[in-house]
C-alpha cells in the first residue's frame, strides 16, 4: 500500500485505506475512519477463510463511495479464483460497506467471512507523536452489534457497528459463516455510527443540517447542484478542463459543517487539516469568488464569531485578531493543544479585511460590510495595536505560547521556512514581507469600506494616509539593492533577512511594490533559479537551506503560484502570469486533475513529471482553488461597478476558453478568451 492510501470523504468525515479496502493503523499517516479530529475505526480487514483478499482493480464512483474487486489468496494463486468478492465503501454521515461474495463456480460454496475491526479513538494529533490513552476503552457486543466507547471525564466517543446480514459478532469484529449456491451472490451491509457526544449525552453531529438524514442518493444530488450553480468551462485544453472539473469535486466534497456554526465551511486538506483554517479558508474564498461566492460569505461570518477578544498567551489569542484553527479532538478538549480556538497566525487579521472588500465588489453586499463593520474595525485595529510587535510600524509575529505555539506564524510555518541567504535562522519578532503587503492593502481596502458603507471618511482618510506611509517605508527598507529584489523578512534589528523567496509575488498581488520594480521582481520569479518549469519554488535555489524537496525551502506550491500570477497580472505582466499558469495546469495532468498540496522543486529538466511532496494534503483547498484562480487571471475577470469586466491572456497552449454563468452582482455573465486574440471583443454580459 503507499502510504497515502486511498480516500473517501464528506466535509471533515473522512476514510483512509489501503488498496483492498482494509483499514490498519499507521504511526506515521491517518489510516483509518476520522470524524472531527478523532478516530472512530483504526481496524477494518477483511478474510476469506482466513486468507487475505487481493485486488483486481478499483472504481472511485464519486469522492464519497469507492468500489474494490478483490479475490481470496495472494496474487500468485488467484489466476482460476472460484470467489471473488466486491466491496463497495461510502462516506455519508456514518462509514458502511456493501460487501458481496460472488461463487463462480458451478457447485455450492460453504466458506468463513470475517472482518477484523477495532478501534483507538486516537486524536489526529496522536497519530505522529503515538501516547498512552487517558481516558478507557470499553467494548462490548449488544444485540449482534460491536460498540466501543471511549471515556475521559465528561468526554465521550463512540462507535457503533452493524451488519445487516446475522453475525457472530465478538469484540475483535463479525464472523459470517455462508453458503452460496452454484453461480449465486451473498451480500450484506456494515454500517460504522461515530459518535460525538456533547455535554448532555446526544450526538452532536446528528444535531448538524449537513448530517441529518443524509442518504447516498442526497449526496449525489447535493454534488449535482454545486457544480450546476457554479460556472460552466468549454476549452480546447484537456488538462485544464480535466484540473476545473476535479477542482469543483474537491471543493464541494470539503465543505462541513463545524459543531459551533450551522453553515458550510471549505476545510483546508485532507487528511490532516480537515477543518477551518483562517488563512486558508480565507485564500480559498478568495480564489474561487467568481464561481462559488458563498464561501466568502460563509466564512466572513464564522470567522468573525471566533474573532480574538481578549490577551490569553495559551491560544496566542489578542483582541481583534482571526483565528489559526480550530480543533474538535481530545487533545484540544484537555487543552494539551491551543487548537480550540487557536490564533497563532499574523496574516489571517489583515486577511479578513482584505476578503471582505473583495466579496463586496463581487457580489455586492453591502448589508454583511455593514453587519461586520465591527470585526473589520476590530482586525484594522490589530494590525496597528498587536500586530506591530516591536513599535516600527512593521507588523511581525512572537509567539505568546513559547511551548506549543508556532514559532513562524506566516504561511509558510514550517521551523526553517524564514532563514538568511546564508541559511541562518533570524531571532523573533519576524516581519516578513507579504504580511506587510497584506496590511498595506487591508488598509485600503478598509478605507473603501469606510467611506462608503461605514459613513467615516475621516477614517478613511487616516488609513489612506497610513497605507501610504507603508508603502514607502516598505520599499526603502525591504529592498536588497545589490540583488534587486525584496527580502523575506527584516530581523529583530531592522536588517534584510535576505533569501529571495516567492514571497515576492504576494508583494506584486497586494500593490505595495513601486511600479518600476515590478518587471525586476517578475524576472526573478520567472528565472532559472526561482522558476523550475513546473512553477515557481518556495525558495531560491541559490539559498543555503534550499532544498527541492523542503516543506517551504523549494518546494513548488499551486495556492503560491495562482496567488503569484494574480499578482502579475495587477501590474500588467499578462506573459508572465499566463506563463506560471500553464506550467502548474500542466503539472496537474500527472495527479488526475487534483493539484497536490505541494510538489518537489526539481527542474522540469530533470524529471519527466512533477514529483510530489511525500506528505502533501490532497485534496487541499486552495490547491483545488488555484485552478479556478488561474482562469480569472488568464480571462482578466475583475467586477467593476454592476457588470464584469473581461480582459483576457491566454498562454498558447490554451487556445481558447469560454467561461459561462459567472455569478455577481452583474447577475451571471459570460466570457471568452482565445491564444493570439484580442478578446476583449468577444466579452458578452447577461443580467
Amino acid at each position: 500500500m503507499s502510504e497515502r492510501g486511498v480516500s473517501i470523504l464528506d466535509g471533515n468525515t473522512f476514510v483512509v485505506s489501503d488498496e483492498r479496502g482494509d483499514l490498519h493503523p499507521s504511526p506515521v499517516f491517518p489510516t483509518g475512519l476520522f470524524s472531527f479530529d478523532t478516530r472512530f475505526l483504526s481496524t477494518w480487514v477483511l478474510t476469506v477463510d482466513g486468507e487475505p483478499l487481493s485486488a483486481l482493480s478499483r472504481d472511485d464512483l464519486q469522492y464519497f463511495e469507492t468500489r474494490y474487486f478483490l479475490v481470496p489468496g495472494e496474487p500468485t494463486h488467484y489466476v482460476d479464483a472460484k470467489i471473488s468478492v466486491i466491496r463497495q465503501q461510502q462516506i455519508c454521515r456514518e462509514f458502511s460497506e456493501q460487501l458481496t461474495v460472488l461463487n463462480h463456480d458451478t457447485e455450492e460454496r460453504r466458506l468463513t467471512v470475517r472482518v477484523e475491526m477495532a478501534t483507538d479513538f486516537a486524536d489526529l494529533f496522536e497519530i505522529k507523536d503515538v501516547r498512552q490513552k487517558i481516558g478507557k476503552t470499553l467494548t462490548s457486543v449488544e444485540d449482534g452489534n460491536l460498540r466501543f466507547r471511549y471515556e475521559r471525564g465528561t468526554y465521550l466517543r463512540e462507535t457503533i457497528i452493524s451488519s445487516t446480514a446475522p453475525a457472530r459478532t465478538d469484540e475483535k469484529g463479525m464472523t459470517f459463516d455462508i453458503r452460496i449456491a452454484p453461480r449465486g451472490r451473498w451480500s450484506t451491509e456494515l454500517h460504522v455510527y461515530p459518535i460525538v457526544h456533547g455535554a448532555r449525552g446526544l450526538d452532536i453531529r446528528a444535531s448538524l443540517d449537513a448530517h441529518q438524514g443524509r442518504v447516498k442518493p442526497q449526496l449525489r444530488q447535493d454534488l449535482e447542484d454545486f457544480l450546476f450553480q457554479t460556472p460552466q468551462l468549454v476549452c480546447d485544453h484537456r488538462p485544464l478542463q480535466t484540473a476545473y472539473e476535479r477542482s469543483l469535486t474537491d471543493l464541494a466534497a470539503m465543505r462541513y459543517s463545524p459543531l459551533a456554526f450551522p453553515r458550510r465551511l471549505p476545510a483546508a486538506g485532507l487528511p490532516w487539516f480537515m477543518t477551518i483554517f483562517g488563512r486558508d479558508s480565507i485564500f480559498i474564498s478568495l480564489q474561487t469568488l467568481p464561481f462559488v461566492p458563498e464561501l466568502a460569505s460563509t466564512v466572513l461570518r464564522d470567522l468573525a464569531f471566533q474573532q480574538g477578544s481578549k490577551l490569553d498567551d495559551f491560544r496566542d489569542e489578542e483582541p481583534g485578531k482571526i483565528a489559526h484553527e480550530f480543533r474538535y479532538g481530545e487533545s484540544a478538549a484537555f487543552e494539551e493543544q491551543p487548537h480550540s480556538p487557536y490564533y497563532g497566525a499574523a496574516d489571517s487579521t489583515p486577511l479578513y479585511v482584505i476578503l471582505l472588500d473583495e466579496y463586496e465588489r463581487w457580489s455586492g453586499d453591502a448589508s454583511l460590510v455593514r453587519q461586520l463593520e465591527f470585526e473589520a474595525r476590530a482586525a484594522l485595529h490589530w494590525i496597528d495595536e498587536y500586530g506591530d510587535v516591536l513599535g516600527n510600524g512593521y507588523v511581525s509575529y512572537q509567539r505568546r505560547n513559547t511551548v506549543r505555539g508556532l514559532e513562524n506564524q506566516c504561511w509558510k510555518d514550517s521551523p526553517d521556512a524564514i532563514s538568511y541567504r546564508d541559511g541562518r535562522l533570524p531571532g523573533l519578532p519576524r516581519a516578513t514581507c507579504e504580511l506587510q503587503g497584506y496590511a498595506y492593502d487591508a488598509k485600503l481596502r478598509g478605507a473603501r469600506l469606510a467611506r462608503h458603507f461605514w459613513n467615516d471618511p475621516a477614517y478613511a482618510d487616516r488609513l489612506e494616509a497610513e497605507a501610504a506611509d507603508l508603502k514607502q517605508r516598505f520599499n526603502r527598507d525591504f529592498w536588497i539593492e545589490d540583488g534587486e529584489y525584496y527580502a523575506l523578512a527584516l530581523d529583530t534589528d531592522g536588517k534584510p533577512v535576505d533569501a529571495m523567496s516567492s514571497n515576492m509575488g504576494h508583494l506584486l498581488w497586494s500593490g505595495i511594490v513601486e511600479q518600476d520594480r515590478a518587471q525586476m521582481v517578475a524576472q526573478h520569479l520567472l528565472g532559472p533559479s526561482m522558476f523550475s518549469g513546473w512553477g515557481v519554488r518556495t525558495l531560491a535555489d541559490s539559498a543555503a537551506r534550499y532544498n527541492p524537496v523542503g516543506y517551504h525551502v523549494g518546494t513548488v506550491w499551486p495556492f503560491d503560484n495562482s496567488i503569484i500570477a494574480w499578482g502579475l497580472t495587477r501590474y500588467g505582466l499578462r506573459k508572465e502570469a499566463g506563463q506560471i499558469a500553464e506550467a502548474i495546469i500542466d503539472a496537474s495532468q500527472y495527479f488526475g486533475g487534483r493539484l497536490p498540496e505541494a510538489f518537489a522543486g526539481y527542474e522540469r529538466a530533470l524529471t519527466k513529471y512533477p514529483v510530489e511532496y511525500p506528505t502533501a494534503c490532497s485534496p487541499q483547498g486552495w490547491s483545488a482553488g488555484a485552478t479556478l484562480l488561474f482562469l480569472r487571471t488568464m480571462l482578466g475577470l475583475n467586477p467593476h461597478e454592476d457588470h464584469l469586466a473581461v480582459d483576457p491572456a491566454l498562454p498558447p497552449t490554451i487556445g481558447r476558453i469560454e467561461l459561462l454563468d459567472i455569478p455577481g452582482r452583474w447577475s451571471h455573465a459570460d466570457a471568452f478568451g482565445r491564444s493570439g486574440v484580442d478578446s476583449r471583443r468577444r466579452v458578452r454580459a447577461r443580467r
